[in-house]
């Protein structure tokens, strides 16, 4: 498997009245696993050897959802300091006036398609740097013995003993070959775990993992094969008729059930809107109505140029209100929290502040 360079599906029915519970105090919630990067912050850390839910830079998630936050992700790529809630308002307009200066090459006042491409692909680069550093550090936490390679035992002593498991007990009952007594959703997340495992080890397979395979086992966007592996896994989740491909009702399918109520209604209207326009205009790439695999792939490719570059005009037409094919200042505050998830008001006057 070639490694790159920088530059599982639907809710289970015992979930759907915790589903509903949380649309009832909140209307602007989600559904499952559609949390910002602001609410996913902690569980992160409390399983840092598993391979991550959320993959900054790519247009999905693991389990086939929407990344709410990717227009962010590579507009701010890791400068999201100053766009929380709580900034000051003032503060948070002049940082995304210099970003402005930032993406417009040519200082024409102007952010063109090009521009904004060229500014996406250098994000998702710094997005890579990071994936790196941080598997880096996660290797050495699993390859005790610093030899280079982590086998499949070692990462699954680690798994476990982060999953409250005594080490030393669970390194003796893999050595002496016995029962491991884990519970049947724990057995569960291992074999998903060690499938992927497989998948990350280049032939000839030895169930040892170098520092780059290990790379690809968090982060498959940063390997073709991993990538395809994350891109099958998707659309045996979604697919309904077994034809190995999504149609639109498929894709928009999820998730399973609905609220009786307006606030929940107004989620799943949202998600199916969501979904279905992300569908007919940047993945279903020829128009027949229906996504390949190779379709979905360079949809979520993030190195991918000319989904970059569809990825640039349907971010400036969200706010191009003068319909010139390019993003101006004005536009860029009015539509903030598009770009940095955080509204910022007296757009208008701003402008003129700011500049």
């Amino acid at each position: 498997m070639t490694s790159r360079q920088a530059p599982l599906c639907g809710l289970a029915p015992r979930c759907l009245w915790l589903l509903g519970a949380v649309l009832l105090m909140d209307a602007s919630a989600r559904p499952a696993n559609h949390s910002s990067a602001r609410e996913r912050v902690g569980s992160r850390e409390e399983n840092e050897i598993l391979p991550p839910d959320h993959l900054n830079g790519v247009k999905l998630e693991m389990d086939g959802h929407l990344n709410r936050d990717f227009h962010q992700e590579v507009f701010l790529g890791k400068d999201t300091d100053g766009f929380e809630q709580d900034a000051e308002p003032r503060r948070s307009r002049r940082k995304l006036m210099a970003i402005f200066s930032k993406v417009d090459l040519n200082t024409d006042r102007r952010i063109s398609a090009k521009e904004m491409q060229r500014w996406i692909m250098e994000k998702t680069a710094e997005h890579f740097q990071e994936a790196i550093a941080e598997s880096k550090a996660h290797f050495r936490a699993v390859d005790p013995d610093g030899d280079g390679h982590v086998s499949w035992d070692e990462y699954k002593v680690k798994f476990l003993a982060s999953k409250g498991h005594d080490e030393r007990e669970v390194a003796d009952k893999i050595k002496n070959k016995w029962d491991l007594n884990v519970d049947e959703e724990t057995q569960e997340v291992l074999e998903n775990l060690k499938d992927r495992w497989y998948q990350a080890d280049n032939p000839p397979p030895d169930l040892l993992l170098t520092e780059s395979e290990f790379l690809s086992f968090l982060h498959p966007e940063h390997s073709r094969g991993m990538l395809q592996f994350m891109v099958k896994e998707i659309i045996r989740d979604l697919d309904q008729d077994g034809d190995k491909k999504l149609s639109l009702s498929e894709f928009i399918s999820l998730p399973v059930g609905t609220v009786e109520n307006q606030q929940g209604q107004d989620v799943d209207d949202g998600w199916v809107r969501d979904r279905k326009r992300e569908f007919e205009e940047l993945i279903d790439a020829n128009r027949d109505g229906i996504v390949t695999a190779a379709e979905l792939e360079d949809y979520m490719d993030p190195m991918n140029e000319f989904s970059a570059l569809n990825e640039a005009k349907q971010m400036i037409a969200v706010a191009d209100e003068n319909q010139n094919h390019c993003l101006e200042p004005e536009e860029v505050l009015k539509y903030s929290e598009f770009f940095t998830g955080s509204k910022l008001v007296d757009y208008a006057r701003s402008v003129h502040e700011e500049f």
